[in-house]
């Protein structure tokens, strides 16, 4: 294991290294953009909890199966105070 773990571990580093470089950025703001979305796609359908009645009950009661898991972490995210340096980051 003595040689082959080391040219394995020596290609992971390579391999970690040109993702870091290349492809970490995008990845992470394609993760927060999704996130965004979500939490945008949610409070069209389920607004109307927050006081926001955007999309009528019909269609939100259909898509309710599939929201359900998310609205609780949606909720905190939405209430949540916001200051001046949430932005910045």
């Amino acid at each position: 294991m003595g040689e082959e773990g080391k040219k394995g571990g020596l290609f992971r580093a390579i391999k970690d290294f040109a993702y870091g470089a290349a492809a970490h950025d995008s990845a992470r703001f394609a993760l927060k953009t999704k996130a965004g979305l979500e939490h945008l796609f949610i409070l069209v359908t389920v607004g109307d909890m927050l006081g926001v009645p955007i999309v009528p009950p019909h269609y939100s009661l259909r898509l309710l199966p599939h929201l359900v898991p998310h609205i609780a972490t949606w909720k905190r995210r939405m209430l949540r105070e916001k200051d001046l340096t949430d932005g910045l980051a």
